[in-house]
């Protein structure tokens, strides 16, 4: 108990910052844009990513989800949903609970598809839906499994906030951001890229050039799942070592 008090003393020290009310404005802002833009197109029964082939990985997955009648509509709705309640103040902490198992699903799915053009925006956007979750403590601490907490009331405004500059926060927020990065560009050894072109690139002049090409056509011609694509890249690799 004492432990969770010390925390709640940070944390109400935190809320009087502003430069900390500032980010969790930006995060709202931002997670609420990407749902609306991404549930319209639900909505609109059309199919994201629209672009890209059915014969990739994460374009065989949206063909299948866009041919699921009503319930392709009814995650964009879900989506939508959860944007409006993030812009909403009274609405923050709702929205927050109802995005973050939406993100947490579309960021595994583009770690085990290996899909370029998410595996660097869901895992950000999962650490901004954390950051509100947990800048909304005040309102959602009784749902977690404690029999006690200290008394308190919600956070009310500050007439005026601190404007100290949190440092130490931004740099971790540049760290995160740097990792999410970096994982993306070398967290995988070959990722399917988005077309054939893409795929073989980054294999060219390197000493698996031949059994990357054969990856690509594997993905992006064939239409091989991803995972006899990978195990046969590895057997290539060894045959040509």
């Amino acid at each position: 108990m004492k432990l969770l008090s010390k925390f709640e003393q940070f944390y109400y020290k935190v809320k009087d910052n502003g430069w900390y009310f500032l980010f969790s404005i930006f995060c709202r802002i931002s997670l609420a844009y990407a749902f609306i833009v991404a549930g319209i197109v639900k909505i609109l029964d059309e199919r994201f990513a629209s672009g890209l082939s059915t014969l990739h990985p994460m374009g065989a997955y949206l063909e299948a989800l866009h041919h699921t009648g009503y319930y392709y509509t009814f995650i964009g709705i879900a989506q939508v949903l959860a944007a409006i309640l993030l812009l909403i103040p009274r609405t923050v902490a709702l929205g927050a609970l109802l995005y973050f198992p939406i993100i947490v699903n579309i960021w595994i799915l583009s770690y085990a598809v290996r899909f370029e053009g998410s595996v660097i925006t869901s895992p950000l956007m999962v650490m901004a839906n954390l950051y509100l979750l947990v800048w909304n403590y005040d309102r959602l601490k009784y749902l977690l499994p404690l029999k006690n907490f200290p008394a308190h009331v919600l956070f009310r405004k500050p007439n005026k906030y601190n404007w100290k500059f949190p440092y130490l926060f931004v740099s971790g927020v540049i760290v995160v951001v740097v990792m999410a990065v970096a994982f993306a560009q070398y967290g995988h050894e070959v990722m399917p890229r988005n077309s054939m072109a893409d795929c073989s690139d980054q294999f060219e002049n390197t000493e698996n050039e031949a059994a990357g090409r054969k990856f690509c056509g594997c993905i992006h011609e064939q239409g091989e799942t991803l995972e006899t694509c990978l195990a046969n890249f590895e057997r290539d690799k060894k045959n040509s070592g």
